[in-house]
C-alpha cells in the first residue's frame, strides 16, 4: 500500500478529532485509542503518526466541540432573534428549552461540551489545566448568550448544566424529566429584565 497523501492524512486527522469529540462527550475520555480509531474507520497504529499523545487528542477534541457549538449557536441565535423580531427574551427561552430537552439529554455525543467534558476535566487536573483556556472561553460564551440586563448568565448556565447532568444520571427514572422541567420552569417563568446588548 502506498504512502498516504498529505491531504488524506489531514482528512484522517480531522476525522479522528471529530469522532473523539463525539465519543468523549458520550462515554468520557477513558475511551481507548483502539476503540476510537476503530470508530473513525482507521488503524490503531495510525494514531501515533497523527498525535503525540491521547492527551493532545483530548485537547483538540474539546476545542473542536466548542468551535462546532459556537458556529451552531451563533447561527441558531441569529435565526431565533430574527424570527422573533429581535426579541432577545424569546431567543433566550428557545435556547433554554433546547438545552433542557429530552433530546439533548439523550444525545450527549452531539450535545454541549460544557456539560459533556465537565466530569472528566474535574477528575483530571492536568488535562483540565491544558484545556482550561478553551473550556473557560466556552463557558463564558455560553453564559453570554443567556445574559440579560444585570444578569451575566452564569447562574442560568449553572442551572442548565447541573440539571442536564442530573437528568442524564437518572435517565430511566421519572425524576429525570422532572429535573429538566424544574430547571426549564425556573429559567423561563421568571423573565429577566432588559436584554443585554451583545457587542460581538
Amino acid at each position: 500500500m502506498g504512502r498516504v497523501s498529505r491531504a488524506q492524512a489531514q482528512e484522517n486527522r480531522q476525522r479522528v478529532v471529530a469522532t473523539a469529540s463525539r465519543m468523549f462527550r458520550e462515554k468520557g475520555t477513558t475511551v481507548s485509542v483502539a476503540d476510537l480509531m476503530k470508530a473513525a474507520g482507521l488503524t490503531h497504529g495510525g494514531f501515533y503518526k497523527q498525535f503525540a499523545s491521547k492527551e493532545d487528542l483530548v485537547d483538540e477534541a474539546i476545542a473542536h466541540a466548542f468551535a462546532e457549538q459556537a458556529a451552531h449557536s451563533a447561527m441558531a441565535f441569529q435565526e431565533h432573534t430574527e424570527e422573533h423580531t429581535e426579541e432577545h427574551e424569546a431567543a433566550r427561552r428557545t435556547l433554554v428549552e433546547d438545552y433542557l430537552s429530552v433530546w439533548h439529554r439523550d444525545h450527549p455525543a452531539e450535545g454541549c461540551p460544557v456539560s459533556g467534558f465537565a466530569a472528566d476535566l474535574g477528575r483530571d487536573p492536568e488535562q483540565a489545566a491544558r484545556a482550561q483556556h478553551v473550556y473557560v472561553n466556552g463557558v463564558r460564551n455560553r453564559a453570554a448568550r443567556l445574559a440579560t440586563g444585570d444578569d451575566d448568565g452564569m447562574a442560568q448556565l449553572c442551572t442548565m448544566v447541573g440539571a442536564l447532568v442530573l437528568a442524564r444520571a437518572t435517565q430511566g427514572n421519572p425524576i429525570s424529566e422532572e429535573l429538566l422541567q424544574a430547571a426549564r420552569t425556573a429559567l423561563t417563568e421568571s423573565a429577566p429584565h432588559e436584554p443585554q446588548r451583545r457587542t460581538d
